[in-house]
Formats: structure tokens, C-alpha cells, sequence
């Protein structure tokens, strides 16, 4: 379970996102990243139990910064209103396929997947689909994952209009050759983000996902 105190540091910067606030409350936000970091390695822990690919992480390796990059951005906010954390085979900048956990109040959830891959490895994971689509939906669509995601994220920001050049728009994986990030989200209301079932509730996302995870990567490796 998270504090109380991460919950409402991040609601207080959303309404007071500016260098001089966040100064003057840096020691809120330490106690807020020493707890979500704190959980984050208890996550680490029992996961890696069951994925030897995440077992030589570490917290500080998959957590994100604070400070948003605004170089590109009209927004100019200096500072994020979430915390957030990658884990990921090789670190939070891996090319693979892992889990994340996201806590900004009100938005919060745990998931994961491929987001945005790289045209090489967006190549090899549709082939992957197309020669293994009996095996790829078996996994979306088994009952842990139906119960846990319902289906991965087809968002329009996810997904193109039309099928990709050498597809057939018949093909029977249609819906999901067209994704350009392949992920799933569970929701986590702000109650449970500090109940004690927090540590459960992300575990069973981040167990459910496992087999979406492993056959990603098979692709991306192959």
C-alpha cells in the first residue's frame, strides 16, 4: 500500500506545478518517492519469483523521473503529476516487453506490454501474430485476462485506420496486426492505491500479463 501523504503530494503539485512550490515542499516529494519506490521493490520481489527476467532489478532502475521533458511540448509544466515505473527486462529504457505500474490520483493503473516499438520490432511482433494468431489469442483471450483487461488498448492513439501493407484485411488477427503499441491497463482507484490489497491487486495485473510479455519478446528476439 502507498501513503496517504504520495497521494495528496500529488494532487497538490497538479495545482501547484512550478519550481518555487516544489522547493519549498522537496521533502514531501523524497517521503512521496522513498514510499512509491519502497513498494515498487516489494513488487520486484514477489514478481521475480515467478519472471527470472526482471530478477537482478532494482526500484531506483525502473522508476521515472519527476521532471518532464518540455523541450518539444506546448505544455511547459516542469514537473509530472504521476509516478510511475517500468519493469522491464533490461531497465525502464529496455526495447522489451514488460510491466508498469502508474499512480497519479484519479488515473492510476498497472499493465504493460509493448508501447511504440521501433519499425523492426513492430515488424517481427505482427509476423509473430500472423504465424502464431492461435497462440497469441489464447492468451488475450483467456478468462484471467478477459477478467483482469478485458482486451489489450485499441485506442486510436494505439491503433492504425487500416490493416499494414502485406496483411490482408480478412486476416482473422486484423484487429490486432493494426496496433502500434500492444498493452493493457487494469484501473486502481485512489481507495485501493493505499489499501493493503494494492500489493495483490498489482500482482495478479502483472501475473495475468506474463504471457503476453514472454510472447513479445520471443518475437522481438527471434
Amino acid at each position: 500500500m502507498l501513503h496517504t501523504s504520495t497521494l495528496l503530494f500529488l494532487k497538490k503539485i497538479k495545482s501547484n506545478n512550478n519550481k518555487q512550490w516544489f522547493e519549498g515542499h522537496r521533502a514531501d516529494y523524497e517521503a512521496a518517492k522513498n514510499d512509491f519506490e519502497k513498494f515498487v521493490q516489494s513488487i520486484l520481489d514477489a514478481h521475480s519469483k515467478k519472471d527470472d527476467d526482471i530478477t537482478t532489478l532494482k526500484a531506483k532502475e525502473c522508476m521515472f523521473r519527476i521532471n518532464r521533458d518540455v523541450r518539444f511540448s506546448k505544455d511547459k509544466s516542469p514537473y509530472k503529476t504521476n509516478m510511475g515505473a517500468s519493469l522491464n527486462r533490461g531497465g525502464k529504457k529496455s526495447v522489451f516487453a514488460g510491466y508498469y505500474l502508474h499512480c497519479e490520483p484519479g488515473q492510476s493503473f498497472a499493465g504493460g506490454g509493448l508501447w511504440m516499438p521501433m519499425p523492426e520490432d513492430t515488424k517481427k511482433l505482427r509476423q509473430e501474430i500472423d504465424y502464431c494468431y492461435a497462440e497469441f489469442k489464447e492468451i488475450v483471450s483467456s478468462k484471467p485476462f478477459i477478467k483482469v483487461y478485458g482486451d489489450l488498448n485499441k485506442d486510436p492513439e494505439y491503433s492504425l485506420v487500416n490493416i499494414p501493407k502485406g496483411y490482408d484485411k480478412t486476416n482473422p488477427a486484423a484487429e490486432y496486426l493494426k496496433l502500434k503499441s500492444w498493452v493493457a491497463m487494469k484501473k486502481i482507484t485512489d481507495g485501493e492505491l493505499t489499501s493493503r490489497q494494492l500489493k495483490q491487486h498489482v500482482l495478479e495485473a502483472f501475473e495475468t500479463l506474463q504471457p503476453l510479455v514472454k510472447f513479445i519478446n520471443r518475437a522481438i528476439e527471434a
